[in-house]
């Protein structure tokens, strides 16, 4: 018999519970388009153009394109009130930050 993902989780104590939907959210943020970012955000792009200093029409260039130098992602995800973290991963196992 299969289980149901929700009903494990629903049996979890508070504090394990509140890990797993804490890590779950680090996971999907980690894979939001920057224009999903923005909006789970609750930022228009106005609001980010004058934080980065460029017109709206700018966010809206930066929010579909699929290839950012990573100081202009940076940028971008600081001017929404975040930290921007790079991490590094090698076959080694060797990691870097």
């Amino acid at each position: 018999m299969a289980i149901n993902a929700n009903e494990l989780i629903d049996r979890l104590d508070p504090a394990d519970r509140l890990e797993v939907e804490q890590q779950a959210a680090q996971l999907i943020a980690e894979e939001m388009t920057l224009q999903e970012l923005r909006k789970a955000r609750r930022k228009t792009q106005e609001q980010v153009a004058s934080r980065l200093g460029i017109t709206q029409e700018g966010v809206s260039r930066i929010e579909k394109r699929s290839d950012l130098l990573l100081s202009t992602l940076r940028r971008t995800v600081e001017a929404m009130g975040g930290v921007f973290r790079w991490s590094r991963s090698f076959p080694t196992g060797i990691r870097s930050s």
